[in-house]
């Protein structure tokens, strides 16, 4: 399907080969995330921290899935937005990318706070916000010089990441079965009988679950993709996958070289059991492969999708036209990529000292954005299309939501109040649009 289809024309370089929507999938996810949030996810879990990626996995498996049939259908830069605004309404629309954007506008404030606390041990003269605006600088300057420049710098910090990874997995195991921590792989990380209960797994996901998200990202880029209009559908199912399996292996050797260990800091909890593993040095490796993964790949990676969420929805006059300006040389949304860039500045002013309910939040606005997509997929297909697919069409999106509600049920009490005034904000924003414009509110069924 050609843009022109859809009442748009092409704007933005079609450059991305699957290769390289794959390779920014799971650089969005980043292949090390693990190791900034293990502290909070052992708390939360009770020590069952792979349980937790895996019922995180499982769920987004099935958003992974109502992605690349959305993606089929409408092959445009606004991700959720643009598929609940065609899949089910205008007005759904509008709030699955309010919703996202309180994900994405949220997630580079939290990767440079995260990376600010994890130098702070190393480089304790330098304030907070020196790191936030040093790293918010030099992304923004790579996303604004072109998609083609962000999909080079991403090759080279996955392989990073991977190197770091397998470094920590080799020298973890090896102190594992040299008879640190629980002397090898046990089967308690995933199922301990005597403090399982699905409440406290639902809320430990809540958490984990910020680690997954990114492969969600790879629809924006779709309007830059070169490939058929499978391709951002088949990346986005493989990075999740592979990303998925990383994590389970990652937080399994953590968990189980944890047995005993009492942490200073869930801040810190990865980095105390990577000196564990082996030794003060491994500790400095992963901090530092953390801050590089989390401010420039991670964050360059999110910056990138959400100044094209911002360029969707002002394009289609949901936000002021400015951000739907792009570069004529660069064929970048600019205005949109620098807006990101001093909201993320703000807002990581705003919550220095704030990480955990940041975190929180952030995956408040994915999840309810990943409801309307769900339920997108099913109309669209099911009752609009006539499909027969029930598989595809009814079940794995049903099975989908399904996980996601029963996680935004179990979530911190605090997001979800956060989450609402984000949606009264959106519901009041929309009414004065929706006035001013002169057009129906009421929901056309």
């Amino acid at each position: 399907m050609s843009l022109e289809e859809f009442g748009y024309k092409e704007q933005l370089n079609r450059a991305l080969t699957t290769k390289d929507l794959i390779i920014y999938g799971m650089v969005f996810m980043v292949p090390i995330a693990p190791f900034a949030v293990f502290g909070f996810v052992w708390n939360e879990a009770k020590g069952m921290v792979p349980l937790a990626y895996l019922v995180g996995l499982i769920g987004m498996f099935f958003t992974a899935l109502s992605y690349a049939a959305m993606s089929r259908a409408f092959p445009l830069a606004g991700s959720v937005y643009a598929y609940a605004h065609r899949g089910l309404h205008e007005i759904a629309g509008f709030f699955s990318g309010w919703l996202i954007l309180l994900d994405y506008i949220l997630v580079p404030s939290l990767l440079y706070l995260i990376s600010a606390v994890a130098l702070r041990p190393i480089f304790p003269g330098v304030p907070a916000w020196g790191w936030l605006v040093g790293f918010i600088s030099f992304n923004g300057v790579v996303n604004v010089l072109g998609i083609g420049l962000t999909a080079r710098v991403n090759r080279y910090m996955l392989v990073m990441e991977l190197a770091t990874l397998s470094l920590f997995v080799v020298l973890g195991l090896a102190a594992l079965y040299g008879g640190a921590g629980a002397g090898g792989l046990t089967a308690k990380p995933i199922y301990d009988p005597g403090v399982f209960s699905w409440s406290t797994v639902a809320g430990a996901t809540s958490i984990a679950v910020l680690s997954f998200l990114g492969f969600d990202g790879i629809s924006t880029l779709a309007e830059e993709s070169r490939g058929n209009q499978n391709a951002v559908g088949r990346a986005t199912v493989m990075s999740l996958i592979l990303v998925g399996a990383l994590f389970m292996l990652q937080t399994w050797i953590a968990t189980d070289l944890a047995r005993g260990m009492r942490f200073a800091s869930p801040d810190t909890a990865f980095y105390e059991v990577a000196q564990r593993a082996g030794g003060s040095w491994l500790r400095l490796v992963t901090i530092l492969a953390t801050v590089i993964a989390s401010a420039v790949a991670n964050a360059m990676a999110a910056q990138a999708a959400v100044a094209r969420i911002l360029f969707a929805m002002a394009r289609d006059g949901k936000l002021p036209a400015i951000l739907a300006r792009i570069h004529p040389r660069y064929k970048t949304p600019y205005v949109s990529t620098l807006a990101v860039a001093l909201v993320s500045l703000l807002v990581g002013l705003l919550f220095a000292d704030r990480l955990d309910d940041l975190s929180r939040v952030v995956n408040f606005g994915a999840l309810t954005g990943f409801v309307l997509l769900h339920l997108s997929v099913i109309n669209h297909y099911f009752y609009r299309g006539r499909s027969r697919d029930w598989l595809r069409h009814v079940v794995f999106p049903l099975t989908g939501l399904a996980i996601i509600v029963y996680v935004l049920y179990e979530m911190d009490r605090a997001a979800k109040i956060l989450g609402a005034c984000w949606i009264a904000i959106g519901a009041v924003y929309y009414l004065v649009l929706t006035l001013r414009s002169k057009r129906p509110v009421a929901l056309e069924i």
